[in-house]
C-alpha cells in the first residue's frame, strides 16, 4: 500500500510527531510512504513533470548509495542477511534535510520546488518529534473545497499510486477528508471518462482509505479527551501566566489575558485552574449574572479586601455574555480600572500559544495515534467508516470521524442557540468538573456556602516521600475547598515526624494563593512512616481533633495509609475517613495510571534530553547514556525514551543481561554504519537508576565507548534530582485540582456516615481509607486493603502497568528488531482499544 500524510488547518505542536510515527509505522508494515506539503493545497497542486523527474533522480541516487554501502562495508556485509529488506530499501530518499530545514529549495543542488507529494523514508523523518509546528507545511485550501480541486487532488494521488490518506487537522480538515472519501468513486469515474486515467488504474484505486487525527490547540473535538497540540498550548499559556504573576504581584496590578479558543473554552478554563486565576470567561458558560461586570467586580473586590496584591482574569477569544454579545479584553480592563481603581494591563498571547517545542505528552500520544492510524488504514474496507484516532486518557481509540465532527459542531450550535447547559453536556463530564472546581476554589466563601456546624471537619493534610510537582496544587485546592465548606484545614509540616513534633498549623485562603505553580513541597516531606511511633501518632490525631486525613505522596503514603488503617484495631483516633492522592515522579503507586508529578518529571527529562541530544548530534558520532530516577519502576525511562526518540531503554522490570548488551552494541554499530557519511546522528540510551546493580551507567558507557570505536564514542549524564524539581506542568496542576476536590467529597461523604453512628464507639469502614486512582477515563476510589493485592511491596510498584509495552515500542520505532533481524510485528497492545463504539 502507498500511504500519504498531510497536515491541514492551523498548526499545532505534535503534528511532526504524528508524521514521524505514521511514516515509520507504515514502513514497518511494508508500505511506501509519502508526505504532502502544504496540506490539501499540496494535493491539488501535485508534482510538475520536471520536479517529479528531479525527485525520482534524487531518490534513486540516495537508494543506490545505501545499497552500495551495504555491499562494500565489511560490517554491513556480515549483517546483510539479517537486515530487514523493506526497512533497508526505505531507509531514506534524500529529501529529509530539505523538509526539516524548511528551506525546500536548492540545498546541495536539490530542490522541492514544484513537488508537493514527496516520497520519504525512515531517516527522512528522524528527530521530527522535537520540532514545533508542522515541517511539511499547512494551508487552508479554498481550491480543494471545489469539485474541480478535489478532482485534481484525486488525479495527483493516482499518478503517484496513492490510495490511502492520513489527515491531521481540525474539524474542517477532517470534514474535508470524509467528503473526499465519499466523492472518490465519482471523482475517479470522471477522470476515467475524461481519459486522464486508464481503466486499470480506475479499478486499482476504486476505494480511498482515509483516517483522521485531530490537530488542534483548542481541544475542541468531541469523542476524544485530548487533541494534538492542546497540552503544549496550555503549557505556553501557563508559562506566560506564571511570568505575569510576578510583575502583577510586584506592582499590585490586574492583568487581563486573552487566550485562543474561538468556540471552545478549554484553554481558558484549564489555564484558569492551573494558573490560579481570579475570573474566567468562556463561550460555553457565560456569566449567569447580568450585568456580568457586577459579579466580576464583586468577586475581585473581596479578594483585594483581604490583601490579595494581584488579579488575573482570563478571557477566551470567543467569550461572550449570555446574550452572545462579545466580551473584549480591553473592555474588561476598563471595567477593572474604572470600578475598582486597579492598575490594569492587557496581554494577548496570540500565536505564541501555537509555537515552540512540543511537551512530553504531545510527543508520546501523537506517536501512539500515528501507529494506530496506519493499522486502521490497513484494516479499512469499503464498508468501514472513516475513523478518527482519539484518546481516552492513555488509551488510543477509533471513533467515527463524522460522528465526532457532528458532535463538535453541535456544541457551537448549542451556544448560538443560547442552550449553554447542552453545550456543557456535549463538552463532557471532565470539562464540567473542571469548571465547577474552578468556581469552588477561585472565590472567597461566605457563610451561605458553608455546611452546618455539625458537619464541618478538621482536616489534616500531610506530604510524604520525595517531592513531586502538583503536591502544592492539590493542597491549595483542598484548603480552599475546606474554607468554602466551613472545614478547618490543618497543615502537618515535615511528615509524620513533624506531627510528633507538633509542627501543625491552620492554613488560610490567601496563604495558599501562590501555591498552584510552586514545585517541591511547601509543607515539607520525608519518608518516615507512622510505624516510627503509631501510638504517638494516634495521640496527636486526638490532640488536634482530626476528623479526616489527606495524604499526598508516593508509595510511602500508600504504605502509611495501610499502617493507619490497620492501626484502627488498636487506636480509635484512626477511625476517621482517610484518603491518599498519589504524587510521585516514579508513577509507581499500584492501580493508578498517573501520579501527580509524573508529567512534570517527563517534561524535565524531555528538556534535558533535547539539550543532550543536540550536543550528541553536534559531535556527530556520540552516544549519551542518560540515567533517570524512578526507583524500581521504569515508567520515566520507558515513556521518556518514547518522547525523546531514544535508541535503547533499560528498565528494572526487564533488567539488563550480557546478551542484551551484546545485541545493543551490534545494533548501534549497524545503525551508525548506515548513516550518511559525515552526517551521523547523536543517539540516546535511557537507563533507569535501578535497572541493574552490575551493569551500571558508568559500565555501560565505558563498554559502548570501547566497542563502538571508531564508529562512535560514549558519554554519560545523570539527571538525578533535577527530575523532581521545577515548576509543575499544567497537566499536573489540573490533575491535582481535580483529584483533590474528589478526595474532599469522599472525606465529607464518609464523615457523614460516621456522624450517623453517634458520638461513641464510631467504627470507620474499610472503604473509608482509600487511594484515588485514574483508571482509563474514570476516577475510582480503591480501599487501601484492596490495593495491597495489586502491589509488589518488595519492589515498591504495581504488579501490572499500562505502559509496559512502551520499551518495546521505543525499540521498534528506531528499527532495532529489524536491523538485528529479530522481526517483530509493530503493535500498541495495552495502549490501544480498537472498539469504534467506545464513547
Amino acid at each position: 500500500m502507498k500511504i500519504a500524510i498531510l497536515t491541514s488547518g492551523g498548526d499545532s505542536a505534535g503534528m511532526n510527531a504524528v508524521v514521524r510515527s505514521v511514516v515509520k509505522a507504515g514502513i514497518l508494515k511494508g508500505c511506501e510512504m509519502f508526505v504532502v506539503r502544504e496540506g490539501y493545497e499540496g494535493l491539488v497542486q501535485g508534482n510538475t513533470a520536471a520536479a517529479e523527474a528531479h525527485g525520482r533522480e534524487i531518490n534513486t541516487l540516495t537508494e543506490a548509495a545505501v545499497e552500495a554501502k551495504v555491499v562494500t562495508d565489511p560490517l554491513l556485509q556480515q549483517e546483510a542477511s539479517r537486515l530487514d529488506e523493506k526497512l533497508l530499501h526505505n531507509l531514506r530518499f534524500g529529501d529529509g534535510d530539505l523538509l526539516k530545514d524548511g528551506t525546500c529549495e536548492f540545498v546541495g543542488g536539490r530542490s522541492l520546488k514544484g513537488r508537493y507529494i514527496v516520497r520519504v523514508g525512515w531517516d527522512d523523518v528522524r528527530g521530527w518529534f522535537s520540532e514545533g509546528g508542522t515541517l511539511i507545511g499547512t494551508a487552508r485550501s479554498m481550491t480543494f473545497k471545489t469539485p474541480e480541486g478535489r478532482t485534481a487532488a484525486a488525479h495527483n494521488m493516482i499518478k503517484e499510486g496513492i490510495d490511502a490518506l492520513v489527515v491531521c487537522g481540525g474539524d474542517g480538515s477532517l470534514t474535508g477528508a470524509d467528503v473526499f472519501r465519499r466523492e472518490w468513486p465519482d471523482l475517479i469515474r470522471s477522470l476515467r471518462d475524461k481519459g486522464l486515467i486508464t481503466e486499470e488504474k480506475h479499478a486499482a484505486h476504486a476505494h480511498l482509505k482515509i483516517v483522521g487525527l485531530v490537530g488542534s490547540i483548542d481541544n475542541d473535538m468531541c469523542l476524544t479527551d485530548l487533541t494534538i497540540g492542546a497540552p503544549t498550548a496550555l503549557q505556553r499559556i501557563c508559562e506566560a501566566i506564571d511570568n505575569i504573576n510576578s510583575t502583577a504581584y510586584s506592582h499590585s496590578r490586574a492583568f487581563v489575558i486573552e487566550v485562543m479558543g474561538r468556540d471552545c473554552g478549554w484553554l481558558a478554563l484549564m489555564a484558569g485552574v492551573a494558573g490560579g486565576a481570579d475570573f474566567i470567561f468562556i463561550p460555553e458558560r457565560p456569566p449567569k449574572v447580568q450585568p456580568w461586570e457586577d459579579e466580576m467586580c464583586a468577586q475581585i473586590h473581596r479578594h483585594r479586601e483581604i490583601g490579595k496584591r494581584k488579579t488575573i482574569v482570563i478571557v477566551a477569544e470567543g467569550a461572550h455574555d449570555k446574550d452572545l454579545n462579545p466580551i473584549r479584553v480591553d473592555y474588561v480592563k476598563d471595567v477593572l480600572r474604572e470600578r475598582l481603581g486597579l492598575d490594569t494591563r492587557v496581554t494577548t498571547l496570540g500565536h505564541t500559544q501555537r509555537g515552540g517545542r512540543p511537551c512530553a505528552l504531545d510527543r508520546i500520544m501523537p506517536t501512539l495515534q500515528g501507529v494506530e492510524a496506519v493499522d486502521a488504514l490497513l484494516e479499512s474496507t469499503p464498508e468501514t467508516p472513516s475513523y478518527m484516532i482519539g484518546l481516552h486518557e492513555n488509551k488510543v481509540v477509533r471513533v467515527s470521524l463524522m460522528e465526532a465532527v457532528a458532535k463538535t459542531r453541535s456544541v457551537a450550535a448549542a451556544v448560538r442557540a443560547k442552550d449553554f447547559d447542552k453545550a456543557l453536556d456535549l463538552r463532557g463530564p471532565e470539562f464540567k468538573e473542571a469548571l465547577d472546581g474552578f468556581v469552588k476554589v477561585s472565590a472567597i466563601a461566605d457563610e451561605s456556602t458553608m455546611l452546618p456546624e455539625e458537619k464541618r471537619m478538621r482536616v489534616g493534610i500531610i506530604h510524604m516521600g520525595a517531592p513531586a510537582g502538583g503536591m502544592n496544587a492539590a493542597t491549595r485546592t483542598a484548603v480552599r475547598y475546606c474554607i468554602r465548606q466551613g472545614h478547618t484545614p490543618l497543615a502537618i509540616h515535615n511528615g509524620f515526624r513533624g506531627l510528633l513534633d507538633d509542627n501543625v498549623d491552620e492554613l488560610s485562603w490567601l496563604g495558599v494563593d501562590a501555591w498552584m505553580n510552586r514545585g517541591g513541597s511547601e509543607l515539607g516531606t520525608n519518608r518516615a512512616l507512622p510505624s516510627i511511633d503509631l501510638g504517638g501518632i494516634a495521640s496527636k490525631f486526638q490532640q488536634y481533633q482530626l476528623e479526616s486525613f489527606m495524604l499526598i505522596g508516593g508509595f510511602e503514603a500508600f504504605t502509611a495509609l495501610l499502617q493507619l488503617e490497620e492501626g484502627r484495631k488498636y487506636y480509635p483516633a484512626f477511625h476517621i475517613p482517610m484518603v491518599h492522592i498519589p504524587a510521585t515522579i516514579s508513577n509507581n503507586v499500584p492501580m493508578t495510571e498517573y501520579s501527580l508529578g509524573s508529567d512534570t518529571s517527563l517534561n524535565a527529562l524531555v528538556d534535558a534530553c533535547d539539550a543532550i541530544k543536540q550536543s550528541a548530534s553536534a559531535s556527530r558520532n556520540r552516544v549519551f547514556v542518560v540515567e533517570t530516577q524512578g526507583g524500581n519502576c521504569g515508567y520515566l525511562a520507558a515513556l521518556g525514551g518514547l518522547a525523546v526518540g531514544a535508541s535503547l531503554v533499560y528498565t528494572p522490570e526487564e533488567g539488563i543481561s550480557l546478551d542484551m548488551l551484546r545485541r545493543d552494541v551490534r545494533f548501534l554499530k549497524t545503525r551508525y554504519k548506515l548513516d550518511p557519511p559525515g552526517r551521523s546522528e547523536g543517539r540516546l540510551v535511557i537507563r533507569n537508576e535501578n535497572s541493574s546493580g552490575v551493569y551500571t551507567t558508568s559500565m555501560i558507557t565505558k563498554m559502548l565507548g570501547e566497542e563502538g570505536d571508531p564508529l562512535f564514542d560514549a558519554r554519560s549524564a545523570s539527571l538525578g534530582h533535577t527530575l523532581q524539581g521545577g515548576i509543575p506542568s499544567p497537566t499536573d496542576r489540573a490533575r491535582a485540582a481535580r483529584l483533590s476536590l474528589k478526595c474532599m467529597a469522599f472525606l465529607e461523604y464518609h464523615h457523614e456516615k460516621l456522624l450517623a453512628q453517634g458520638h461513641k464507639h464510631r467504627q470507620a469502614s474499610p472503604e473509608s481509607a482509600a487511594i484515588i486512582t485514574i483508571q482509563t477515563s474514570s476516577v475510582k476510589m480503591v480501599p487501601v486493603q484492596e490495593m495491597v493485592e495489586h502491589a509488589d511491596m518488595k519492589n515498591r510498584r504495581g504488579k501490572t502497568a499500562w505502559w509496559t509495552d512502551a520499551k518495546d515500542l521505543v525499540e521498534q520505532l528506531v528499527g532495532k528488531p529489524q536491523f538485528l533481524g529479530m522481526h517483530k510485528e509493530l503493535h500498541l497492545s495495552g495502549f490501544a482499544t480498537r472498539n469504534p463504539d467506545v464513547k
